[in-house]
This record gives structure tokens, C-alpha cells and sequence, in this order.
């Protein structure tokens, strides 16, 4: 109980000069990573208080699964479609060179790395996180199509991620053979059924909170009980059909909209507080963690996780977006901002529950740890300055640039 008192103090504490704090470069996970590791002695405690690696997953998973339908239920589905190419881009050609590109990068930095070693490690770092992005998607300095485009990236690369992490820990663990026929299986069970669970719990979910709504059945206080139980949903039919409750969070989010409009509002605050709560419990968890292991941080350790946070990061980036007629300024600023940190925390956490025990282990472990604490205060203290200095850049674009022109849906109004 002294443990679980620590973090409820320092929760509190925080929410107390919240407002304050917000005002500033430093942001949430931040400061409870940087928390985690200065009181990262009192880890064995919360080892002793039953905090285990499997708890750990969980706690990241939800809070996770969580924050992507809330991204999800407030992105306004006209806007999506009047963005363009852009979310597909990125997801397509972008996600796939991140991890040829990142498993080039971990061979070249770690010669002891089998080849599908490197791609486990690559497909870890590869998502970009939603909850570290936050600050440019509510920005309305940024243009719409821009923020709402990194949005997407962020609510569905996780997912996308998934099956290429399963695909190169089985062929690493050496259980399966044929591997195109494989990771077509992996990509058609993890996004096919994911797409499929999301889709039908978003539409039914929907459409039952729609006509209860209506008909008047339903007590204020519970709608956004009863809209939070969706996420909650995918998670675990997803599970039980083996398919990715990230897709099925993220497309619930979308879909949920088809049939109850409200459900941003009534989602928002009720997930936003409870997703917060886990998100940062990990953070501080994650923290204590990279002091206890900061010992094993080697120089090319630093070096990975310097390219993947710029160059593995920013040139599939920018090839994706070839012919998109955006300024290199907005290039620049898209291929930075894709911040590593809940989602590789728990795509780590899912290669490390299988306890495949390859070679390569605790170099992939360092090498993903240390890329996500830099990554959560590189991007987090450069975010204010750089929507500042990216925004001064869009305003001299000329008005038939991309990113000075209108979108539709309502929020275009916010962005313009």
C-alpha cells in the first residue's frame, strides 16, 4: 500500500498544478517518467505490491485501446474524407519502409542481430504514439488536414504493426515456414478481424445507444458509462478471435459516429480522465524501469535510437508523401512528430511476455526502452516550439498551398 500511496500522492500533486504545468513545454508523461526515475528505488516495493509484467501489459493496453477511441470518436468523418491520401500514404508507404528502414538500421548498429531480430525491433519502434501527439491534433495552429493526417497515422499503425511483429518472432523462434503465405495470414487475422470487430461493435453500439437515447431509456450519468464499454469491448472480443484490439478500438471510434453522433461528447471527458490515469501510471512505471536497466544503455544503443527517432522516421515520411505538393516545412514537421511511447511499450511488453528468449533479447529490450525515454522529452519539449515555428512557416505559404486551404466538416472552423 506504501507504493500504491506514492503514485496516488504524486497524482494528485500533479493535478493540483496541472493547469500551470500545461502552459508550458513540459508535458504529462514527462513529468511522470521523469517521476518514475527518480524514485525508482521504491520499484521493488511495487514489486512487492503484486506489479508484475503481465499487469504492466495490461495497464498499457487499455489505457491505449482507450485513448484511440477516443481519438477516433471526435475525428469528424468529413474531414477525414477531405484530407485526402494523405492517412494512406503514411500507412502504406511510409509504415512499410519505417520497418525495411529500421531493421537495416539495427543490423548496422547491431551486427549480433539475426535478421528477424531486427525486424522485431523495427516493428516495435515503428507506431507512432497517439497520446504523445495530442498536443499537435488539438493545436489549432496546425492546419487541419495535417494534424487530422498524423491523427489517423497514430490511431492505426499500431495496429498495422502487429502482424509484422508476430511474423518476425515466429520465423525468429523458428516455428513457422513459408513466410509470404504467413504474414498474409498474420495481416488478414490481426486487420481483417480487427477491422471487422471494430466496425460491427462501433455500428451496433451505436445504433443501441442511439435508440435508447431517443427513447429516452437512458440516464444522463450513464451514457458515458455506457459509451466507454465499447472500447472496452473490442479489447476483448479481439482477444478472443486472435485479431488486433487496436484496429478494432481505433474503427469502433470511427464507426460509432455512423449511428450516435454524440458519442465524442460523451466519450471525451469520462475516457480521456480514465485513459490518462493508466497512460500515466505506466509512464511512471516505464520510468522506474529505465533507471533500474540505464546501466546496460551502450553507445550503439544511443545510436539506434537516435536514427529511428530522425532518419527512420523522417525519410519514409517524406518518400510517402512524393506528389502531395507539401512544403518541405510540413515534411519536416510530419516526419518529426511521429513520437514513440505507449504503443511500443506495449508491443515490447507483447514480444517480451512470449518469452521466446532469442540471442538478441536484452539488446532489443535496451535498445526499444531507450528510444522511447528520448523520444517522450525530445518530442514532448520540442512540441510547443515547433507548432510555433511550423505554424510562422505556413503562414508565408502562399494561399494555394495544401496546407493553407479549407477542409470540410465542422472542423475546419477550429483549424482555419
Amino acid at each position: 500500500m506504501t507504493a500504491v500511496a506514492i503514485f496516488v500522492l504524486l497524482l494528485f500533486a500533479y493535478s493540483l498544478l496541472s493547469q500551470r504545468i500545461e502552459r508550458t513545454p513540459i508535458t504529462a508523461p514527462i513529468v511522470f517518467t521523469a517521476l518514475g526515475m527518480v524514485l525508482s528505488p521504491a520499484w521493488a516495493h511495487f514489486a512487492k505490491a503484486g506489479v508484475t509484467a503481465g499487469m504492466f501489459l495490461r495497464l498499457a493496453e487499455i489505457g491505449l485501446v482507450l485513448l484511440l477511441f477516443t481519438d477516433a470518436s471526435r475525428t469528424d468523418l468529413s474531414v477525414l474524407r477531405s484530407i485526402g491520401t494523405l492517412p494512406g500514404r503514411l500507412l502504406s508507404v511510409g509504415m512499410l519502409l519505417t520497418i525495411v528502414l529500421g531493421a537495416i538500421a539495427a543490423r548496422l548498429v547491431f551486427p549480433s542481430l539475426t535478421l528477424w531480430e531486427a525486424g522485431i525491433l523495427s516493428a516495435i519502434l515503428a507506431p507512432t504514439d497517439a497520446g504523445l501527439g495530442q498536443i499537435i491534433v488539438n493545436s489549432p495552429r496546425v492546419p487541419v488536414r495535417i494534424r487530422q493526417a498524423l491523427n489517423v497515422e497514430a490511431g492505426l499503425n499500431d495496429g498495422l504493426s502487429v502482424p509484422f511483429l508476430l511474423f518476425f518472432m515466429a520465423l525468429a523462434a523458428a516455428k513457422i515456414e513459408g513466410g509470404a503465405a504467413s504474414l498474409a495470414q498474420f495481416i488478414g487475422e490481426q486487420l481483417g478481424l480487427g477491422a471487422l470487430v471494430g466496425v460491427a461493435i462501433g455500428l451496433i453500439g451505436g445504433w443501441l445507444l442511439r435508440a435508447a437515447n431517443r427513447r429516452g431509456w437512458i440516464a444522463e450519468s450513464f451514457r458515458q458509462i455506457a459509451v466507454v464499454t465499447l472500447p472496452l469491448l473490442c479489447l476483448l472480443l479481439a482477444e478472443l478471435v486472435d485479431a488486433s484490439m487496436f484496429i478494432a478500438a481505433f474503427v469502433a471510434g470511427l464507426a460509432v459516429q455512423i449511428c450516435f453522433k454524440e458519442a465524442a461528447r460523451h466519450t471525451v471527458e469520462f475516457t480521456e480522465e480514465w485513459g490518462q490515469f493508466f497512460n500515466l501510471t505506466v509512464f511512471f512505471l516505464f520510468g522506474m524501469l529505465v533507471v533500474r536497466d540505464h546501466s546496460e544503455f551502450t553507445l550503439a544503443c544511443w545510436m539506434y535510437a537516435v536514427l529511428s527517432l530522425t532518419v527512420v522516421r523522417m525519410l519514409p515520411v517524406a518518400i510517402s508523401l512524393i506528389g502531395t505538393r507539401l512544403s518541405a516545412p510540413t515534411q519536416l514537421f510530419m516526419g518529426w512528430f511521429g513520437p514513440r511511447g505507449l504503443a511500443s511499450i506495449v508491443l515490447g511488453m507483447v514480444y517480451l511476455e512470449q518469452e521466446l528468449h532469442l540471442p538478441g533479447e536484452p539488446l532489443i529490450r535496451d535498445a526499444v526502452m531507450l528510444t522511447v525515454v528520448v523520444s517522450i522529452f525530445a518530442h514532448g519539449l520540442s512540441a510547443l516550439p515547433g507548432i510555433n515555428v511550423y505554424a510562422r512557416k505556413v503562414d508565408a505559404l502562399d494561399a494555394s498551398a495544401p496546407e493553407r486551404q479549407q477542409v470540410l466538416g465542422k472542423q475546419a472552423a477550429a483549424g482555419s
